[in-house]
Order: structure tokens, then sequence, then C-alpha cells
């Protein structure tokens, strides 16, 4: 069993745009042919391909398979019933933000506090 698979809760996910199959593997503690598999399973997982062929996973993709193997690992969903958990899920409203005037968006001012950060930043730096 590899480290992922012991840890206890769901892993960091890295802030990259696009992740290859063996990261995506690796992250999950799955082989790379399990992934496979749950792309023909699992119509709305459809990672991109690259122009030589090789998958490439955005990071909707990688949350998705999180769920997935939560439901099929931890919570012995079948694949059927792991796809339609999927779909209902999808199908719920989500909650509505509350809307706020306009003028309530700008009172505000956030950029003196980020250019205050970026300069304490830049001193750091130097």
């Amino acid at each position: 069993m590899t480290d992922v698979a012991l840890q206890s809760g769901p892993p960091e996910i890295p802030d990259k745009l696009y992740f290859k199959i063996g990261e995506v593997s690796e992250l999950l503690g799955v082989e790379p042919y399990v992934l496979r598999y749950w792309e023909s399973e699992f119509p709305s997982l459809s990672p991109k391909k690259s122009g030589t062929g090789h998958r490439l996973y955005r990071r909707k993709d990688v949350e998705l398979l999180l769920r997935i193997k939560h439901l099929l690992y931890e919570r012995r969903f079948t694949i059927e019933g792991a796809r339609q958990w999927l779909q209902g899920e999808q199908k719920k409203p989500q909650p509505a933000r509350p809307k706020r005037a306009q003028q309530e968006l700008f009172t505000d001012d956030p950029l003196p506090e980020i250019r205050k950060e970026l300069v304490e930043i830049l001193a750091m730096l130097k």
C-alpha cells in the first residue's frame, strides 16, 4: 500500500494547471489503469489530451476523481451507484449568493492593503 493510501483525509492537490496521469495516480494512491477505467465509466470525467496523446487532468478532474475514489473505496458504492450519486449531486440547485448592491462592492478598496503587502514581500526579498 502506498503512503497516500494510508493518509487520513483527502490529499493536498498541488497548485498546478495540468497533471499527468502518473501524478494523479500517485496523488490518489491508485494505479493509472484504474483512472483510465473510471474515465470510461464516468462521462463527467474527461481529461484533455496533449498533442502526443497524453492525458492532462485539470484540478476539477482531480477533485472529481477524489470524490469518485471516496464513493467507491470508503462509502462502498458500486460504479453505477457512484455515477448516479454524482449525477444527482450535479442536479442539486447551488445555493444562491446574496446579491449586493454595486455601490456596496466598491466601498472598501482593497488595493492599498495589497500594495502594502507587496512592499513588505519585496522588503523581505531584498
